[in-house]
């Protein structure tokens, strides 16, 4: 009973208003600065943190989840229209959302990826005010071996996801590895593979990696064919999507949910290694003829 006192004593407080007006005002800036490649909602909360200042306590915390909200968001916005992911967690976004921009659908995806973040972030927000403890207790039982086989089967997601060769989608994966070998090693302090370069002591930013793979090959590949194939040119259209679009995206929304609000408790676990996991449960559950029919796509 305290815990449904002190939610509707946080509700009473958060949707006057007022609080509403800053959330707004939040989520805003945090989606605007979010689409930037490479920012991502922690350096956009740090970036805006002197906006709140003057604010009031409640006002600000209300302000400042606006802002880590939008951000989240943000990433996805250019992921869809340019398949460039504005940070690691919208990579995945990529996959869908741009295949369905490029047919004409890029309102509807915009519209999916706004309603499931929404309602995942409402779902998961009061899981945890309402079993914290016990979520707590067992994440702190989470040792190396267990971390290691979340970051396996992460790894092990991305080669499931990936169309085309299955060769190719490993060595992919190997060459992630070495680059994620790049930097300063936590237990040592060594320096690894940096070349003398002080630029690499904090590893090859997310940034580069993201810009090389998605920027600079998408604007390649398209001035190769002379045409915008990778950039949806045209009209946005109707965000909001349908019922069909609803009923279709429900079960991924509610898998990811799930998902989500177990791997976001893990200590480092993030939004990352919950947007791969989600989409490597959904897509062994996709029905036979439309997996053949991607390998057909691919093979094109």
């Amino acid at each position: 009973m305290d815990v449904i006192s002190n939610l509707g004593l946080g509700f009473a407080v958060a949707l006057t208003l007022q609080n509403t007006a800053y959330c707004f005002i939040g989520v805003l800036l945090g989606t605007v600065i979010g689409v930037l490649p490479g920012i991502g909602p922690v350096t956009t909360v740090a970036m805006l943190l002197p906006i709140s200042f003057t604010l009031q306590p409640e006002a600000a915390l209300i302000m400042l989840a606006g802002i880590y909200y939008g951000a989240q968001y943000g990433g996805s916005t250019t992921a869809i229209l340019v398949n460039i992911p504005g940070e690691a967690s919208s990579v995945v976004t990529t996959i869908d959302g741009h295949q369905m921009a490029r047919q004409g659908r890029a309102g509807p995806a915009l519209g999916i990826a706004a309603l499931g973040s929404f309602f995942a972030g409402c779902v998961a927000t009061l899981l945890i005010a309402l079993a914290a403890p016990p979520l707590a207790s067992i994440a702190l039982q989470f040792g190396p071996a267990e971390y290691f086989s979340l970051m396996v089967c992460g790894l092990i997601a991305a080669v499931v996801l990936a169309r085309g060769s299955l060769l190719k989608a490993v060595a992919m994966v190997v060459l992630g590895l070495l680059l994620g070998l790049v930097g300063t090693d936590v237990n040592s302090g060594a320096r690894r593979f940096n070349f003398g370069m002080t630029g690499l002591a904090d590893g090859i930013e997310f940034v580069a990696i993201s810009m090389a793979i998605y920027g600079i090959a998408e604007v390649v590949y398209n001035l190769e064919k002379q045409q915008a194939a990778g950039v949806v040119a045209g009209a946005v259209g109707r965000v909001w999507p349908s019922l069909a679009d609803i009923k279709q995206c429900a079960g991924s929304i509610l898998r990811g949910t799930a998902l989500g609000a177990i791997l976001g408790v893990l200590p480092g676990g993030g939004a990352l290694l919950a947007s791969f996991a989600a989409s490597g449960a959904w897509r062994p559950r996709s029905p036979p003829t439309m997996r053949a029919r991607r390998r057909r796509s691919s093979r094109c």
